[in-house]
Formats: C-alpha cells, structure tokens, sequence
C-alpha cells in the first residue's frame, strides 16, 4: 500500500475502483518500403485496418445517439472521411504504384488532403481538416495494434488517471464507470474541474507523474475530502473508506433537501442563485426550476467540442434552445473565450510565451471580426426567445467597452438590413477579470448594464500566478484579503449605480466564500449545478446582518488562512 498527498481536490468526495490510464495516442509518420509482389497484401491489410476503424467509429456513433447526444454526427462525418471513394483509392495507388507500406501510404494521403483543405477560402471546407487527422490518427493507431483509449465504454468502476483530459476526452465520458478523476495538471478551474463537479465525480488534479506511480489495474482509493491518493491499499483500509463513502453520500443527500427552497435568508434577503452551464443539454436545462437563470453560459464549450467552427445557424440553434428553456430568467451569455488554456483543434492560435496575459477572449475576437459577428448574429437572433444578456470576457479597458459597444451595434444594424428580428432589451455587459477595469469601475458601471465577476481569472492576475501550474499553486490564493477587498470595489461601484453585479466564478458557489461575498453586498451568485443545494443551505440558515460582519472581519484579516478558519468557525461551516 502506498499513499500520495500530492496536488488539489477540485471536486470532493471518495472514490474507488481499478485506474486506468487514460494516453492520448500521437500518430507518428514512418517512411517505410514494402518488398515488390506484396501490394496486394499491403492492401489488404489497410482494408482490414478500415474495416476496424469503421467498426470503432459506429460504436462510438450510436452510443452517443442512443443518449440524444448531438455530438454522433460529428462521428457520421468520420465515417463518411473514413469510406471517402477518392482517399482510399489514393491510397491504394499510393501503395501499388510507390511500393509503400500501407501506414505510410495512410499517412502521405490524408496529410495531402489536409494541406489541400488548409489552403480553401471557405471556411467549411476548411473545416474538415480536424476531422481528417482525428481519422487517420486512429487508422494509424489501429496499425501499430494499439487499443483505443476511450472513456466511453469502461467496462468496470474505474479511477480514470490521464496527463490531461480535453473537452474532446470528455465529450464521450461514461460517468457511470468513472468513480474519480486523477491528472498531473490541471487546478480548481481548470476544464476538468468544472467537468468533475458538473458530474459530481471526485477528481483530484496537478498530482506530478501519477500516470506512471500507478499501473492500469491497480486498485485506488482517491479521497478527495483528505486530498490523498491510496493505491492497492488493505482490506481493512478498503473497509473503513466504504464507510467514510457511505457517510458522505448520505450527507450530501441531507444539503440536496436544500435545492428546491427559495434563498432568502433568515432576515427575509433574496439572493438570486444561478447556475453556469457550458452547453444546452438537457442535464442543465431541466435544472430551471431550482435557479434563477444562467449567470454564465460558457459558449466556448459549444466551440471546443466540435470539431469545425460553428455556423451561425448551429449556434442560433443551441442558444435559442437555452433560451428558451429559461423563458424571462436571465440567461447570460458569454462570448467565445478561449486562449489561455483553452484551444481549438481547428483553429491555429499564435504561439505565445504567456498566452494568459496574450490574444486571448475579447482580444483574440477583436482580431478575428468575423468569428465575432458571427457569434453576436446568432446570439442577437435568438434573444426573441427568451432573456439574453450578453456577456464579454477579459475586458481591460474602457476602451474596450467602447469598442464591444461599437460592434454590438454594427451587428444589429446588419440584421436590420437583413430584416432579421432581435429583442431590443438585450443587456450588455463585461467580465470583471482584470484588475485594471475594477480601479475604473465607477466609469464601466456608467456604460454597461450589468457585470459579473470571473473570480478564477481575477485571482490569476491579482496574484500573478498560472492557474494550470502545480509548481506554483500555493500562490494562488482565491480566499486571501485582497481578493475581497478588490471585489468590494467592483460590488460598490455597481451598486451605487443600482446596476446587478454577481460573481460567476468557482467563488460564487464556494461554502467560505459566498457568505462573504454577499457580506460585502453582493446579492447575485451563479454556480455549478452542483454547488445550488449547499450554498442555498447556508443563505437560508444565517441573517445578511451576519454575512455583513464576517466580511467586515474578513477585510481586516492579514491571510488566506486566517479567513479560512474564522469563516468555518464562525459560521460553523463542515468540510
């Protein structure tokens, strides 16, 4: 039995089970000869390999219609790559006439037909070339006789343990065979943080060479309440954690009373809970009725698990469903952010030394116009169906107020041209990320309806450090009295306005931080779906009054660790 008390619990709770570790295959080109009269046998064999792939593909496909998944068609459109007349018969000229083996053969062809889309002007087109290297990277791994890691047909409870997962890995994650999640990188932000929660997985992240200090099949115990990794422990260890399990499902059962109350607190305050969604599926939908609307719609979701740009019309599609869904509750939509650590498989982003203070969010759709018209166009059109407030994130300036403005207003006067309908009672507002837009926030509360604050990002810039760095995740300290006296800046200069401020970040469902964001006048939390029963607990169990004098204590308190412990104990808050 050994034990790791390495890295960050993200998503609490115990799970056990058998790890798998989950590598990404890299496909890796080899120039190699076959012996003359064996073409036929070459052949063959790449036949063989395709007949394989397309068996994979299938399955894939149909496990994902069978949920009602709209991402099976991403699947369709690599099985109609995969039997494409024209590449196969590239191929098999390639191997008959240049005497190459067939993995190489594989390899040269599509690499040909993905410069050849590279080079397109029209965007669709264009496209397809994520699609293209996702088949011929799985053609080629089935020729090297590798199993196909996929977390969508585990066959038994298992701790999935990876460097990394990408929204890609997850978009097919059988959460009922993943009892917990392991990786080397990754922190309380990160995408599979959000992902762990949503799906109410235990995951512990930033644990450093994990994936080789535990083998495939080896039984795991990850405690994500103690922050402690146990591999192939004791029978009697096994034991007394089935029970500590049992005690914690029981308990979170007890805060789940909480989800259908109305958050008033004891001295009749409402605060209004929210939710954060990254996609319109059903899951977050059908949770209306438990919130007051959608304090963030994560778009870039909509982006990172595709593998082409959305059209407009793909994206008019998935907002005017969640719009709907949420009728007159706010419903706020954020615009693309990615950057930072967020990428597109189909998109190139520049290489940057530090692409978190780089073209990231609003920047990168500054310097993209047209991505952002597109996206605005769908957002603008389907606002009649519902409660749109459009959101932008990373704005530093008012001049990028000034500017987000400005195109809004292109954007709409182009539908009118177009005699499109959209709801003039849209809201406008900005993320508060950067802590240059809070020290100018009586000006911003001036020209913009609302805003709501990214917490994760906010407390990367405040204290400069890399949020998806292990090495330096100590520093980053969301709780520390600086991050709440900076945010009392933004709630003070919103509320003198009378314009709606909340917080949408990981501190707006967080146990020790939501009492003192309220304290300090916040009356707008958005969260996780998962966060809503614990958090409605504590605003329904305490007075404002009392949230008011911790975060008054707060301010004045010199460490992270000192509002941790005042908080708990003064609230009497359990881990």
């Amino acid at each position: 039995m050994s034990i790791i008390s390495k890295g960050n619990a993200v998503s609490k709770g115990i799970g056990m089970g058998h790890a798998y570790v989950y590598k990404q295959y890299v496909a890796t080109k080899h120039e190699t000869l076959i012996p003359a009269g064996k073409a036929d046998e070459e052949v063959g064999a790449y036949q063989t390999t395709r007949q394989q792939a397309e068996r994979e593909i299938e399955g894939i496909r149909q496990f994902l219609e069978q949920k009602n998944d709209e991402k099976s068609k991403i699947f369709r459109a690599h099985l109609d790559i995969l039997n494409d007349v024209a590449i196969a018969e590239e191929i098999e000229n390639f191997i008959r006439n240049e005497h190459y083996s067939y993995p190489y053969a594989i390899h040269t062809v599509y690499d040909m037909f993905i410069e050849m889309l590279s080079q397109v002007e029209d965007d669709l087109i264009k496209e397809r070339v994520a699609d293209l290297k996702d088949v011929r990277n799985r053609l080629i791994r089935i020729s090297d006789h590798v199993e196909e890691a996929n977390l969508s047909r585990l066959s038994r409870p298992s701790i999935v343990l990876a460097e990394d997962l990408y929204p890609s890995d997850t978009a097919t994650l059988d959460r009922t065979m993943v009892e917990a999640i392991v990786t080397e990188v990754g922190g309380q932000t990160s995408h599979t943080a959000i992902i762990a929660k949503s799906y109410e997985i235990p995951a512990i992240l930033g644990v450093e060479h994990v994936t080789s200090a535990i083998k495939s099949g080896d039984f795991v115990i990850v405690d994500a309440i103690s922050n402690k990794i146990i591999v192939n422990p004791e029978e009697s260890v096994i034991e007394t954690y089935k029970q500590k399990q049992k005690a914690y499902r029981a308990k979170l059962e007890m805060t789940k009373a909480y989800l259908d109350k109305q958050p008033i607190t004891q001295d009749n305050i409402k605060v209004e809970v929210s939710i954060n969604i990254g996609s319109a599926s059903q899951d977050e939908l059908s949770f209306e009725k438990y919130v007051d609307g959608v304090g963030l719609f994560r778009s870039e979701f909509l982006y990172m698990e595709n593998t082409h740009m959305p059209t407009e019309e793909e994206q008019f599609v998935v907002y005017r469903k969640a719009l709907e869904a949420f009728g007159n509750k706010p419903l706020i939509l954020r615009t693309l952010d990615i950057g930072g650590d967020k990428e597109l498989s189909y998109m190139t982003l520049p290489k940057e030394e530090n692409p978190f203070l780089g073209s990231r969010a609003i920047r990168l759709c500054f310097d993209h116009m047209d991505l952002f018209q597109t996206q605005l166009r769908a957002a603008l059109r389907a606002s009649i169906y519902g409660n749109l407030w459009l959101m932008f994130p990373m704005v530093g300036s008012m001049d990028d107020v000034h500017q987000i403005k400005s195109v809004v207003e292109d954007v709409k006067s182009g539908l009118d041209l177009d005699g499109i309908p959209y709801s003039k009672d849209h809201k406008i507002g900005i993320m508060i990320e950067i802590p240059s837009i809070i020290l100018v926030a009586d000006h911003v509360a001036k020209e913009v309806d609302f805003a709501s604050i990214g917490t994760n990002d906010l407390c990367q810039y405040l204290t400069a450090v890399d949020r998806m760095n292990p090495l330096v995740s100590k520093y980053y300290q969301s709780y520390s009295p600086s991050m709440f006296r900076i945010i009392k800046m933004a709630v003070d200069a919103f509320n003198v306005h009378h314009k709606p401020i909340s917080v949408c970040g990981e501190l707006g469902g967080d146990p020790v931080a939501a009492p003192v964001l309220l304290g300090l006048g916040m009356r707008k939390l958005s969260m996780n779906k998962t966060s809503v029963p614990s958090i409605k607990k504590i605003i329904t169990t305490h007075t404002m009054n009392e949230f008011a004098e911790v975060a008054q204590h707060v301010l004045n308190l010199k460490t992270e660790k000192e509002v941790i412990d005042y908080v708990k104990s003064t609230l009497r808050l359990e881990d």
